[in-house]
């Protein structure tokens, strides 16, 4: 019976995808409603940002149950896995999953507890329905969720079951029991710290550590689900999955290949010409795909036989490419970029336009300092074609071993062309070519900056006008693709709104009990100067950046540091730049390097390789930060002169 009601329960695994899809297409298509009535009408669609805001917790919390169906809750890696084998690797992964389904037993009893709440307070969301009902889709999400990594504690039919039915229940009834009470913090922190390590997904950690500290205080644990909530419904939020989609959308089809022939044609061919194309190319594609790893995925394969064509050397382009992936968190529309202006209260549209400058600036210091425009010694095998069309050849699809568990690692790059069918077309014919791609970053930014929409209804009016262009103009997408490219949206952004709500909860913490007065007290006793400040800070996020999901650092360290950095003078919109800039080096640092483990994937080569391979690079993009840090006009004189919010 219970093999049967497993088999029933896993052919129901597509209702999670359904329904968060669903939702996001409803996030996309309200916004258009909204844009296309107003100046009609007169009027838009009635309360269209409070539903749109509360479709995206529906779409995150559903998102998130397929990204752990499918095995892609970011974790930090491998962990104490890789270290060990047979029983012992067993016991680490069985400790890893029965913490994190404890742990979603606790955050379901809160979450009801917090809906309870609002079920008292019969708010209504719009026509009628009463706002709890799209809340309850967390203690559902949550219990669910234990359900699911609980059950990967056993392989048999009958222990799966009651694995998945008892460890989360067990950590409601801890919850139960303890909730409004004191509890010790330092066991709690190392269990964190071990299951962390252990390779449970990130958001576990850092749900459990927020309710440690609230437990250890003696508050509502209720507070963190509330934190969740907050942010998952934060009216500019949706730009992140509605970006995301139009990213995705153009990184399976064609549009990394026309947009590569136009960058090509542009610079020329040769070494100089192809390296500054790849640069570029691979940073706009980051800022708009929303990932560095969906970058590498989808460039990858058209770059690398266009640089040792080139006369590039395979280890040098496998650098560049990977470095220069991760030179998009400062370009609009990047989801980071976004995320900060949000935590911080800085207009999006001020961001958009501050980190232009300093983007540039970043890949000017990585193709100068990091010597890739500089010929080196030749490939043996340049010019020769690679076997892009072969399965086992450069644009082979990684596998979800050999990167992290994130939902970019099921893409496949559409259209990786051979070495040999990679000729330089004209300019005009490249642009010509690729009009519908070039329109896309007018779209979505052109309609922010101008006021002409919200960040919301920007992104919302980018995702449809990627889905319209490459379905109806360029015939490359088809229902089943697109099917797919909603699907790993979801995944991607319900993974990373977990992340972001158990952030939220710790920050919310750290703030009420006065940690950013005192971090303010501390360094202004200690610290002399802003320029000392500014030194100890790019070091700090250096290493924070290495150690932390980007994501998470977010949420966790801008309230804590902004508010230090502004006690020196410093201005959000230079803090914001300077820290971004940092958080890119993390993409190239271990443990918490992205970049590394998708590259090492895609490339087939082993991480010590990738990782000896870009640390020029990532010297060059060290550099230009400090630059950045120390020049404030870099990135606060272009909104100046544009008069878009710099103080």
């Amino acid at each position: 019976m219970a093999q049967r009601l497993l088999g029933w329960l896993g052919r129901l695994g597509w209702i999670d995808v359904g329904f968060a899809s669903l939702a996001l297409v409803l996030m996309a298509l309200i916004p258009l409603v909204e844009v296309l009535a107003r100046p009609l009408l007169g009027r838009g669609v009635e309360n269209a940002p409070v539903l749109v805001q509360h479709l995206g917790l529906l779409m995150a919390m559903f998102g998130a149950l397929a990204a752990e169906r499918h095995g892609h809750l970011t974790t930090l890696g491998t962990g104490l896995v890789s270290l060990v084998d047979g029983h012992k690797r067993l016991a680490v992964l069985i400790f890893a999953h029965a913490s994190a389904a404890l742990i979603c037993g606790m955050l379901a009893l809160a979450s009801w507890t917090f809906v309870a709440s609002e079920m008292g307070a019969a708010r209504e969301l719009a026509y009628g329905l009463p706002v709890w009902w799209v809340q309850a889709a967390m203690p559902i999400g949550f219990a669910l969720l234990g359900a699911k990594l609980g059950a990967r504690c056993a392989q048999a039919a009958l222990p799966r079951m009651i694995c998945g039915l008892v460890l989360p229940a067990m950590g409601a009834v801890l919850a139960a029991q303890f909730e409004g009470n004191a509890m010790p913090l330092l066991p709690w922190a190392l269990w964190l710290l071990a299951l962390l390590l252990a390779g449970a997904p990130i958001f576990a950690a850092l749900g459990g550590l927020a309710l440690a500290l609230f437990w250890n205080e003696g508050l509502p644990l209720a507070s963190v689900p509330l934190s969740h909530y907050q942010i998952t419904v934060n009216p500019s939020l949706p730009a992140l999955p509605l970006f995301t989609l139009a990213g995705l959308v153009f990184a399976r089809t064609g549009a990394a290949r026309r947009l590569g022939a136009v960058f090509i044609a542009l610079f020329g061919g040769g070494v100089t010409g192809t390296v500054c194309a790849a640069a570029i190319l691979c940073s706009l594609f980051t800022a708009f795909t929303g990932g560095s790893g969906v970058t590498i995925l989808a460039l990858g394969g058209l770059l690398l036989p266009l640089l040792r064509q080139a006369g590039f050397a395979e280890r040098r382009g496998i650098s560049l490419v990977t470095s220069a992936s991760a030179l998009g968190v400062l370009l609009a529309p990047s989801v980071p970029l976004i995320m900060y202006a949000i935590i911080a209260r800085v207009p999006i549209n001020t961001m958009f336009v501050a980190g232009l400058v300093p983007a540039a600036v970043m890949v000017g210091f990585l193709l100068l300092l990091g010597g890739y425009l500089s010929r080196g010694r030749p490939d043996a095998s340049a010019g020769a074609q690679l076997p892009m069309d072969q399965p086992d050849a450069v644009t082979r699809t990684p596998t979800t071993a050999a990167a992290p568990t994130t939902t970019a690692t099921t893409m496949k790059p559409a259209d990786s062309p051979s070495a040999s069918t990679t000729a330089v077309p004209g300019v005009g014919q490249a642009i010509w070519a690729a009009k519908w791609e070039i329109l896309a970053p007018v779209i979505a930014i052109g309609s922010l900056v101008s006021g002409v929409a919200t960040p919301t209804e920007g992104a919302a009016l980018t995702a449809i006008y990627a889905v319209i262009t490459q379905a109806l103009f360029h015939r490359e997408l088809d229902g089943r693709l697109l099917r797919l490219c909603l699907a790993d949206c979801v995944q991607v952004i319900g993974g990373v709104m977990l992340i972001l709500g158990m952030a939220l909860g710790l920050t919310n913490y750290l703030i009420d009990a006065g940690i950013p007065d005192a971090a303010i007290s501390w360094a202004q006793g200690l610290i002399p100067n802003r320029y000392v400040f500014l030194v100890l800070l790019n070091v700090f996020l250096f290493f924070a950046g290495a150690l932390m999901e980007i994501f998470a650092a977010v949420v966790v360290l801008v309230p804590l540091l902004l508010p230090v950095a502004m006690s020196y003078g410093i201005d959000p919109v230079h803090f914001g730049v300077i820290f971004l800039a940092n958080m890119e080096m993390g993409f190239l640092c271990p443990p918490a390097g992205m970049n590394l483990y998708f590259a090492s994937a895609m490339f087939g080569k082993p991480m010590s390789y990738v990782a000896s391979a870009v640390l020029p690079a990532l010297l060059a993009i060290f550099a230009g930060t400090l630059l950045i840090a120390w020049l404030p006009v870099l990135a606060t004189g272009l909104p100046a002169l544009l008069g878009v919010g710099v103080r």
